[in-house]
């Protein structure tokens, strides 16, 4: 009899043991391999809208379709572009055409100023001739004064002609491609040529289009979205960890992920950033601990760890769940040296 009870108190020793074993071993193992199931997979969403209005003509995609990048997705009718476009490159025309006359008027005020000054000149010698015979008494005082006032005209006539060269060039500014009425033209021909190449939407990145209603004779308004494409050449898991395990999380330390779409299929994961607040700071009522009923929550922070082996027959979707285990070994402090008793 105490021999069988001996053997229930070794086999109850054993069994007390052994969980305080597998106790310590899960607590061990869950410090180095801090793991979540508060994740979810994320990528690349591209709001697809149109960057002009107008009706659509054709549509080249359907829902759900995976799509490359570059790839057409619809047209919008570019009848009214072209006409605008047209518009846009005659006035440029009209532009050159107009700074050519403001050109010639230039030329032609600065003819009419080198004319006066010659004038001038001519007035001035006539004068100083007439001056030096009246003092000499050959010609009256009058013939003297009608060459002063020759003299004063050709003047003002050559301070006009000056005037009309400054309002010449200030009507024709800059020269050549430089001039301000060209550029605004051509700006407007510029922006007609890039009007006129937004009414063909192509694809931003490769991936698949998502929530689309588009239909030909749909009118579509500048920057309104139409529809969803989701980029397929990366994903990231958001994995929100409590923050008392974020202390041994580090960017760059390698991941083991599961989706829980591909039970058994493991993804092979890095630790890209950690946020820099908890996940309810963000939240549209951020809670306020400072009223007096508080109560204290462990809080998570979200993580972001990057899939790096996509597979193609395994293809994630955005939004669904997703398990993460992080490997902190290489963050593991090295034991403190035993002390040496003598």
């Amino acid at each position: 009899m105490q021999l069988l009870i001996r053997w229930k108190w070794a086999i109850s020793v054993l069994i007390a043991a052994g969980l305080i074993g597998a106790v310590y071993a899960y607590w061990h193992h869950s410090e180095i391999y801090p793991s979540t199931d508060d994740a979810y997979v994320d990528a690349h969403v591209v709001q697809v809208a149109a960057q002009v209005s107008g009706p659509v003509m054709r549509v080249f995609v359907t829902n759900q379709q995976p799509v490359r990048r570059g790839e057409p997705l619809f047209t919008i009718d570019p009848a009214s572009f072209r006409i605008a476009l047209a518009r846009a490159q005659a006035r440029l025309a009209l532009a050159h055409q107009t700074v050519s006359a403001d050109s010639a008027a230039v030329v032609a005020a600065e003819a009419a100023l080198a004319d006066r000054r010659v004038l001038l000149a001519n007035a001035e010698v006539t004068a100083n001739r007439i001056r030096r015979l009246r003092d000499r008494g050959f010609v009256s005082a009058q013939a003297y004064d009608n060459a002063e006032a020759a003299v004063h005209g050709a003047k003002a006539q050559m301070n006009l002609a000056r005037a009309k060269l400054r309002q010449a060039q200030m009507m024709l500014g800059g020269s050549g491609a430089q001039n301000e009425r060209v550029r605004e033209a051509a700006a407007a021909v510029a922006q007609a040529l890039l009007d006129l190449s937004h009414t063909h939407v192509s694809a931003a990145c490769s991936g698949r289009i998502a929530k689309l209603s588009l239909r030909p004779g749909d009118v579509v308004q500048n920057g309104a979205p139409l529809f969803t494409l989701v980029c397929g050449r990366e994903y990231w898991i958001n994995a929100n960890f409590k923050e008392t395990e974020i202390g041994r999380i580090r960017p760059g330390q390698p991941a083991d992920i599961s989706v829980d779409m591909y039970p058994g299929h493991s993804f092979r994961g890095r630790v890209e950033h950690i946020s820099g607040a908890a996940g309810t700071a963000f939240s549209l009522l951020p809670p306020e601990n400072a009223t007096g009923n508080w109560v204290k929550v462990t809080q998570r922070v979200p993580v972001r760890v990057a899939v790096l082996n996509p597979d193609p027959k395994h293809p994630l979707r955005v939004g669904t769940s997703a398990e993460v285990t992080i490997d902190t070994a290489e963050s593991v402090p090295p034991p403190p040296p035993k002390e040496s008793h003598p």
